[in-house]
């Protein structure tokens, strides 16, 4: 198996991986008792209308949530789907890999930013192992 395949393959898994902890500890998870339970009241309790619709931020928090999970498994099976084109020529593939990773550079600091180490540390091994199959891809014949 060449690099480029391997390394897109790794990255497939650990963005499987992340969407799925993602949905488990964030969109279906219950807050423990104490502000946290009080601020999810809070978010459920208060709706208000928006383009014709009642919902509360609540709503938007879980429907957003579900929407990551949906693209980072979207994006999981695109890279497996590159690891397969790979196998007959992976420097093509270059420039996707490549928009691939800065997303996952930016969205490290997104969580960085607003979320915790978990998140922050699975984005950046994704970043670290499609920089890894961009830099193979580039040895390889056209």
């Amino acid at each position: 198996m060449n690099k480029p395949v391997l390394f897109l393959r790794i990255a497939s898994g650990l963005t499987f991986i992340h969407a799925v902890l993602h949905t488990i500890g964030g969109v279906f998870s219950n807050p423990g008792p104490g502000s946290a339970a009080v601020a999810v009241q809070a978010m459920q309790t208060n709706q208000f209308l928006v383009m014709g619709n009642m919902r509360s931020y609540s709503d938007f928090y879980r429907g957003l949530g579900l929407g990551i999970t949906i693209f980072l498994t979207a994006e999981s099976i695109l890279m497996l789907q590159m690891a397969v084109l790979a196998k007959t020529g992976a420097r093509r593939l270059r420039p996707m890999m490549g928009t691939l990773l800065a997303a996952y550079a930016f969205f490290s600091i997104n969580s960085y930013r607003y979320f915790f180490a978990g998140p922050v540390i699975a984005e950046l091994l994704i970043a670290l192992f499609l920089g890894l199959a961009i830099a193979t891809a580039g040895k390889e014949l056209a």
